[in-house]
């Protein structure tokens, strides 16, 4: 395609909003200094403006990123990923009208591509889109056409778009649906809308997220957007900018910020499990959990971190295998998977291999392969081993994963210490966590029985509603009040004076219900459990038995 047919196509897309938005003229000659960053090209209601930040965190000596800024300094794109010295600066070519950013050194980092196309001046509307003109109204280049690694209302993001941070990148595919993907090849998450039946014949599909907090996926065949996802603020009141952006740690989420703030939340994210990002802890290492915060550790002492700073930067080997002195081992990683996606069954990337043996079979056949660095065995009856070729393994280890992965090393294979988990200032070892859990779901279905025989059997009422409805209102998760007395009778158990967490209890009991669902495909996994428990994701609230429902038609 042409520049000219560019151009045209561009002025096309790009009309319908210059004319709804207020501008502000940029002047060709205009320069914006990183020594000075109060300086700014400001839309005409101030809510964006373009000019230098620090880096974030602050860098000796300082550096600088030429970025488009939200009120209260939450930038939405920047002029290239490569931070800048003080000296640099960015400027509306006085006679070429390109834009471009140019460090101390007086080397062009960053170029609009603009030149010699008759760019005349440039604007910053009040949507955040940075437009390059030609005689004042004919758009030559534009910001949204160009996204970094954010995506904001107005915003058009197309099949031909991409957002990148680092390694990772966020594309919509010609069928509708988006992924995430390690280096251009591992794609390890990927979703389509809540309707995907309507994406069968799409011609030219588009993302948007509107200023509510829905993400959805418009195409000229389609009655009206397909909605792929919420925030949980959905359609709050109040002035919230809403945001798409692909953070450094392979995730995607949606923010929200109340203008001016420069406080950003968390509204909807990706991949709920963190650890599930490939990649996250760099070659060789393995991600696991503190708490709530995702942490990264080598799969034993016969490893070492690349960066000791950054443990982000993956692990090597003390002793290539290559070298070793004696002979080779099978370092054994219990409850610890190494990252494969699909098409390979449920986990897979390039590099792995597939093959259906015994565990023992899985450990020894890697171990004399030389084409074998790692392998994997999924502990659910299958026995799926996957082989893990020299190259990049991503690990992840979870008290909960039902597998044991190996890791080809010089002998003698040296452990880690056996790591335990914590919960608020409390240690406890998995096994304890499972007993907590199986423990509080026999508890809850003994206290649903004892609520159902107390309400159905005996006809009480409960704060002047029927037994049938104040059961309904018991578990769908409404208000519903009883007294002390009534609680003790039908539990059968004492406090004893013990303090109780009252969101520990509320998040057991909302985790039991999802696992006691009726139908099988409805109840989380272990690994899920375990997360929703330590708050780690997010618990929505279950959908009601079929037993009730029919309980509530009774007339």
């Amino acid at each position: 395609m042409t520049p000219k047919i560019q151009t045209i196509l561009l002025s096309i897309i790009l009309l319908p909003t210059i004319s709804l938005a207020m501008v502000t003229i940029i002047s060709p000659g205009s320069t914006l200094y990183a020594s000075n960053t109060s300086q700014a090209w400001s839309s005409p209601n101030g809510t964006f403006s373009l000019g230098f930040i620090p880096i974030n965190p602050p860098t000796s000596p300082p550096t600088f990123l030429a970025a488009i800024i939200y009120s209260g300094g939450i930038p939405i794109w920047s002029a290239g990923t490569i931070p800048v010295d003080s000296a640099a600066y960015l400027q509306l070519h006085p006679t070429e009208g390109n834009l471009r950013l140019v460090n101390g050194s007086g080397h062009t980092v960053w170029d609009s591509a603009t030149a010699n196309l008759g760019v005349s001046s440039a604007s910053l509307d009040d949507y955040g889109n940075l437009v390059l003109t030609r005689n004042g109204t004919f758009p030559i280049w534009a910001s949204f056409e160009h996204p970094t690694d954010t995506v904001v209302p107005w915003q058009k993001f197309s099949t031909r778009h991409v957002l990148r941070n680092g390694l990772y990148s966020f594309r919509l595919l010609s069928n509708g649906n988006v992924n995430l993907k390690w280096n251009d090849s591992t794609a390890y998450w990927s979703r389509g809308t809540l309707n995907s039946s309507n994406k069968t014949n799409l011609t030219s599909p588009t993302l948007g997220l509107q200023s509510t907090g829905i993400l959805s996926v418009s195409d000229p065949t389609l009655t009206r957007g397909d909605i792929m996802a919420y925030s949980n603020d959905y359609n709050q009141p109040g002035e919230i900018f809403r945001f798409l952006r692909l953070d450094s740690d392979g995730n995607l989420r949606m923010y929200g910020s109340d203008r001016g703030s420069g406080i950003q939340t968390v509204r909807w994210v990706a991949v709920e499990d963190q650890c599930r990002v490939f990649g996250y802890c760099g070659n060789m290492g393995i991600c696991s959990y503190s708490g709530k915060n995702p942490i990264c550790r080598c799969p034993s002492q016969n490893f070492e971190l690349v960066d000791p700073e950054d443990s982000r930067k993956g692990c090597k080997r003390k002793v290539e295998t290559k070298d070793c002195a004696g002979s080779l081992t099978m370092l054994t990683i219990e409850h610890t998977l190494f990252l494969t996606f699909p098409p390979q069954s449920i986990f897979n990337v390039e590099g792995s291999q597939i093959y259906f043996v015994g565990i023992s079979s899985c450990r020894m056949s890697c171990l004399i392969s030389p084409t074998c660095d790692a392998s994997t065995i999924l502990s659910d009856g299958e026995g799926m081993c996957y082989y893990k070729t020299p190259g990049f393994i991503s690990g992840y280890t979870n008290p909960a994963l039902p597998s044991t992965s190996y890791v080809k090393v010089c002998s003698p294979a040296v452990p880690n210490a056996s790591p335990s988990m914590r919960s608020d200032g409390l240690r406890m070892h998995a096994w304890a966590l499972a007993m907590v859990v199986v423990g509080t779901i026999l508890g809850l279905i003994a206290l649903e029985g004892s609520l159902w025989w107390w309400c159905c059997r005996s006809g009480r009422k409960i704060g002047g509603l029927s037994a049938k409805y104040a059961l309904i209102e018991y578990a769908s998760g409404a208000p519903v009040e009883f007294s002390y007395r009534e609680l003790r009778r039908l539990t059968k158990e004492r406090l004893g004076g013990q303090e109780v967490d009252v969101e520990q209890v509320m998040r057991a009991i909302q985790v039991s219900f999802w696992c006691i669902q009726e139908q099988p495909s409805q109840r989380p996994r272990m690994g899920k459990v375990v997360h929703m428990l330590e708050g780690i994701t997010e618990i929505h609230r279950p959908p009601p038995p079929k037993a009730l429902n029919a309980l509530l038609l009774q007339p």
